[in-house]
C-alpha cells in the first residue's frame, strides 16, 4: 500500500500563545512537540511548524488570480467541499478577517474551486480551498 508523503512547513510568528490559540483551538489543529522557541501542529495530517521569528512575519506582496490580489506567499489546505464551508462558517462565527472572503474560483472552468484566505495573528496569509471534482486539482 502506497502513502502520500507528509508535508512539513516551518513558518515564523510573533507570539506563540496566539499562535497555540489560532492553529490549536480556532483551526483545531492538534499541538505536538514545542519549545519556547517553536511548536509542531499536526495541519490536516501534515506537520507545520510555527517558530518564533518576529522579525519575518507578514507577507509582503500580492499576485492577481482570477480577479483577486493573492497573498505570494500563504499556505493551507485542500478540504472536501463540507469541510471547506464548515470551516467558512466557524471563521466568519469568529469574526476572522478575510483578505479574499470564501467564494468559487474559475467558475464553470477547469479547476474550479471554492477559496478563501485570511492571516493568522502573524500576518503569514492562509489560503483554504475545496473542489467539486477532485481530480482537477492538477487540471490544466
Amino acid at each position: 500500500m502506497q502513502t502520500i508523503p507528509l508535508f512539513h512547513l516551518a513558518f515564523p510568528v510573533h507570539d506563540l500563545a496566539e499562535a497555540r490559540r489560532f492553529y490549536g483551538e480556532l483551526l483545531g489543529c492538534p499541538e505536538g512537540r514545542s519549545s519556547d522557541s517553536w511548536v509542531d501542529f499536526n495541519f490536516y495530517g501534515h506537520q507545520v511548524v510555527a517558530h518564533l521569528s518576529p522579525e519575518e512575519t507578514g507577507h509582503r506582496s500580492t499576485s492577481a488570480v482570477d480577479g483577486d490580489d493573492v497573498p505570494v506567499r500563504h499556505f493551507g489546505a485542500i478540504l472536501s467541499m463540507e469541510q471547506w464551508e464548515a470551516l467558512a462558517d466557524k471563521l466568519r462565527a469568529a469574526n476572522v478577517e478575510f483578505v479574499i472572503e470564501p467564494h468559487v474560483r474559475f467558475k464553470g472552468q477547469v479547476g474550479e474551486q471554492a477559496t478563501m484566505f485570511f492571516l493568522d495573528p502573524s500576518g503569514n496569509a492562509l489560503e483554504f480551498k475545496a473542489f467539486g471534482d477532485i481530480s482537477q486539482v492538477f487540471a490544466k
